[in-house]
């Protein structure tokens, strides 16, 4: 199939293409790509316009400030694939991006795409929540922010507002000697969706206990998944695989799964501990290979 009629646009900066956007109740912003152009070629998504902003200046950058590592909105995933300082302040977003999607998809996608369109099963998404990265967009010539948390509300669905652009996606550097990250997930074939997924971060003591930690579900539930108990359990201890599986267990009892042609809620919440036990374990052994 063939999209339906659009009007294309390229603003020279963000506060143009947010003008743009607050002028078209049907206007969209495209960047990579990589989700919209399909749905339009269905016909499930019909823009009256298209408001490019890959080019914008200063919405395409990678850089250290203060106590986190921005990443601009544009940033292609491939770049974020292979920037040392992604992979040396932000391990833990390093190790998800060869999972996103496949090598021709990461080298037009952006990490701003991937965010703003919401998909739970999207593992940068899963790493902004995990990490409680701050997310900053533009609207009516003013910068706003909102923690990765309250930015993800449904399926597809974010805080985003309709005549904002996504600007920038920031990430806390953790500072200890010896962190260590671990990430799974399982799919029908690898770099499809995910069904399940999860991600963990923590940071060892000379004498291989934990002392931070942070681990988030993914794919399973409506949105990421935080699993704060999870995390606390790990504070003190070096790793215990039985206590990690049975506080998992119990931090997903009650949460409301997803189920669709691809898994029953039964089966990702029986996956999701497993894949949390795995995410744990390797950031254990990789914290612990650290001096």
């Amino acid at each position: 199939m063939k999209p339906a009629p659009f009007e294309y646009s390229r603003p020279a900066d963000i506060d143009e293409a947010c003008a743009m956007l607050a002028a078209d109740d049907g206007a969209r912003v495209i960047a990579g790509g990589q989700t919209l152009v399909p749905l339009m070629a269905m016909r499930l998504a019909r823009p009256t316009r298209l408001i490019d902003i890959a080019r914008i200046p200063g919405l395409s950058f990678v850089r250290e400030q203060g106590a986190s590592v921005v990443v601009g909105a544009a940033t292609k995933q491939h770049v974020i694939e292979s920037d040392p300082l992604i992979g040396a302040k932000v391990p833990l977003l390093a190790k998800v991006m060869p999972f996103v999607g496949h090598s021709a998809t990461r080298a037009r996608g952006t990490v701003g795409g991937s965010i703003a369109n919401g998909d739970a099963a999207a593992e940068i998404v899963l790493v902004a929540v995990t990490l409680e990265a701050t997310l900053v967009w533009r609207e009516n010539g003013k910068d706003h922010e909102m923690p990765a948390a309250e930015f993800f509300l449904g399926p597809m669905v974010t805080s985003l507002p309709l005549a904002a652009c996504l600007k920038s996606v920031s990430f806390p550097v953790w500072h200890e000697p010896r962190v260590g990250v671990g990430f799974h997930e399982v799919n029908a074939r690898q770099s499809d969706f995910a069904f399940v997924s999860a991600a963990a971060q923590l940071a060892l003591d000379a004498e291989g206990l934990c002392t931070s930690a942070t681990i988030g579900l993914g794919a399973a539930t409506a949105v990421p998944m935080r699993l704060d108990a999870v995390a606390d359990t790990l504070i003190g201890i070096a790793f215990d695989e039985a206590r990690v599986r049975a506080a998992a267990k119990a931090a997903l009892a009650d949460v409301e799964m997803l189920a669709d042609l691809h898994a029953s809620a039964d089966y990702r919440r029986r996956v999701a501990v497993t894949m949390v036990v795995r995410a744990v374990a390797d950031a254990y052994q990789s914290a612990a290979g650290r001096s």
